[in-house]
């Protein structure tokens, strides 16, 4: 297992690892970093490389395994997905860190299906869903058109009062966090003491689904223990997916987000209130 990580000097200017609230645990695999949260079962945060200019277009494995470098009852494993309707939704995307070597592109592949690496999502490709996918479409093709590097934060907003399933808190939201270099003739060099060197600025956007239930009219507490009745999921809604500022994902998740939060692309004056938060239904919908 190659134990290199996430590389926070990867797009020339640092872009360290997001600092969370909470004990976390690193957990380096091949081009990524999973900051694992034993008390809730769940990564806090992920943070993955991607080169555009050397990604493989590798199979699936499809084979699920317990993170050996956590205890087996410290992560949410196989009977949290098992006969029911929840996914287990990769936080870093199997195809974003597939890149080098084709032995190391393959050992990446594997990395990203470990328990540690998922989090419980509904099942119903909505065109929510469907949204979210073709966001993190969106990064990939982006990377790999213009042969560009991109780093790419990726959590659930973890909250104690998380509807509880089989011992594991449901995440009702998720967050990403896409961060590149853009020629920038104002920025110092990128650690390269030569004028020749090319300067760069960072910039991100960030996103947020929603899987909260849309339950007009019902009691959600009703619902969430008629669900546990009968050993059923909680329940969750259609995907909604937003472009939000990168600030707000810090207010929600209580992680220090570095470098990204000056860097966030949306106009200053969609920062304040809730007109702040883009709804999107299709990728041109994004502001960069």
């Amino acid at each position: 297992m190659d134990h290199a990580g996430y590389d926070p000097f990867f797009l020339g200017p640092p872009l360290p690892l997001p600092v969370t609230p909470r004990p976390t645990e690193d957990l380096p695999s091949t081009h990524f970093t999973v900051l694992f949260d034993e008390h809730h079962k769940l990564a806090a945060a992920t943070a993955v490389n991607i080169d555009g200019s050397q990604l493989l277009d590798l199979p699936r494995n499809d084979r699920w395994e317990l993170d050996p470098r956590v205890p087996a009852d410290r992560q949410a494993g196989p009977d949290v997905y098992r006969a029911n309707r929840l996914d287990r939704g990769h936080l870093v995307r199997r195809a974003d860190p597939v890149w080098g070597a084709p032995d190391v592109a393959q050992q990446a592949n594997v990395d990203t299906f470990r328990y540690t690496n998922a989090a419980p999502q509904v099942d119903d490709f909505n065109q929510g869903k469907q949204l979210w996918v073709g966001l993190e479409d969106h990064v990939l093709e982006y990377a790999e058109t213009w042969r560009q590097r991109v780093s790419v934060f990726t959590g659930p907003v973890l909250r104690d009062d998380d509807p509880v399933y089989r011992g594991v808190g449901v995440p009702r939201h998720f967050w990403k966090v896409a961060v590149w270099a853009s020629p920038d003739p104002d920025a110092p060099s990128a650690g390269v003491p030569d004028d020749r060197a090319p300067k760069l600025k960072l910039a991100a956007a960030g996103f947020l689904v929603d899987q909260s239930p849309l339950l007009a009219g019902l009691d959600l507490d009703e619902a969430q223990r008629a669900a546990r009745d009968v050993d059923a999921p909680p329940p969750l809604g259609p995907f909604r997916t937003f472009q939000v500022p990168v600030s707000t994902i810090e207010e929600l998740t209580g992680l220090d987000l570095g470098p990204a939060v000056d860097a966030d692309v949306l106009p200053p004056t969609r920062a304040l209130g809730e007109q702040a938060w883009v709804t999107l239904t299709e990728p041109s919908d994004i502001v960069v």
